[in-house]
């Protein structure tokens, strides 16, 4: 299942997406509404990952549109150190999750 990245802090993006490929996820990692909006619009992904840098107004927007192209699950992220960890224990079982539904 794809998963969408998107975050405010482009490393931060990175290591997010770096722990999600390294245990196998298929991940891609945008930093504004525009890029995430192109992807969501033109490939299909399952799930949607937000950081919590993401301004409300555009996080609430992001995830109306997400759902209108069948998005399945939408996170609610805020990346605490050590950030590896932090996406195995709380990014990657949500994704497992929405995989095993689909």
């Amino acid at each position: 299942m794809r998963t969408l990245v998107l975050g405010r802090t482009p490393a931060r993006v990175a290591e997010v997406l770096a722990t999600l490929r390294a245990d196998g996820f298929d991940a891609e990692g945008v930093s504004t509404d525009e890029e995430a909006r192109k992807l969501l619009e033109g490939q299909e992904f399952g799930v949607l990952i937000i950081g919590g840098g993401v301004e409300p107004d555009s996080r609430a927007a992001i995830k109306e549109f997400a759902v209108e192209h069948q998005v399945r699950r939408v996170i609610d992220g805020a990346l605490a150190a050590p950030f590896d960890a932090y996406v195995r224990r709380e990014f990657e079982p949500l994704i497992r999750e929405a995989a095993s539904k689909g």
